[in-house]
This record gives C-alpha cells, structure tokens and sequence, in this order.
C-alpha cells in the first residue's frame, strides 16, 4: 500500500492514495490553517469507521440478514499532551434493517473489532476502544 500527501499552502495537504483518490486536509486557523478539509486525526477515526462498517455490512449481508443501513458514530478522547494520541474511542452502531437478529448484530461487531478491522484493533494498542449498537426495525 502506498500513499503521497503534498504540501499546497499554509498548512493544507492533499493526500493521494495508491487506489489514485485524493483528500484535503488543513489545520485550525489557531495553527495557520484555513479550515479547507479534516485534520489529520480526523482522518485515522475515519478510517476507523469505514473500515467497522465495511466489515459490518459485508458479515451481515453474508449472514442473510435484511439490512438496508449501517451507520457508526464516533467519539474519541485524546491525550492532554503531545504525542496527543487517541486514548478512548467509543463506536455506536446503528443497524436498520427488517427482522434483523440482535445475536448476528453483535457477532459481526465483535468479529469488526477483534479480527477484521486492521485499524481499530491497531488503534487497540494505544486506546480504549469500545463499542454498542442499536437497531432500527423498517
């Protein structure tokens, strides 16, 4: 895998990925930013995410279950000083679907976060990552 990230001005970025799809990012004003894309570490709790939920949907698609929407909301605590890592990341699942099973839901989160999802079980080694879900019946 590989990646470049370019330096265009002030404290902006573009970053390219080896795929060739491109994300900005930027700093605070406070830090000679101009507030054009995510910061940095927003960008790794991102990555978090989409790759729980890539997980997610594909176990429980593979399972039969009837899903037709999966969202993860996070929220991340950081260390007071530098290196000002993530020390706490909570991930809350919302799973909607017709007739899911709560049994399935659960299997596939904790297979997510304790096989599959590289970047959580990576972010595991420094943080206390947690997590819960709720279903939405349609």
């Amino acid at each position: 895998m590989k990646a470049t990230v370019k330096w265009l001005d002030n404290m902006s970025f573009v970053g390219e990925s080896g795929s060739g799809h491109s994300v900005v990012m930027d700093g605070p004003p406070e830090s000679g930013g101009r507030n054009l894309g995510v910061r940095p570490m927003e960008m790794v709790l991102l990555g978090m995410g989409g790759c729980t939920a890539f997980d997610v949907v594909m176990i429980l698609q593979r399972g039969r279950q009837d899903i037709v929407d999966c969202h993860v909301e996070l929220e991340a605590e950081r260390a007071e000083e530098a290196p000002k890592v993530f020390t706490k990341i909570h991930a809350h699942y919302i799973v909607k679907g017709k007739n899911l099973d709560a049994r399935k839901v659960e299997r596939a989160i904790n297979m997510t976060a304790e096989k599959y999802c590289s970047v959580s079980i990576m972010l595991a080694a420094t943080a206390e990552v947690t997590h819960d879900f709720e279903i939405v019946e349609i």
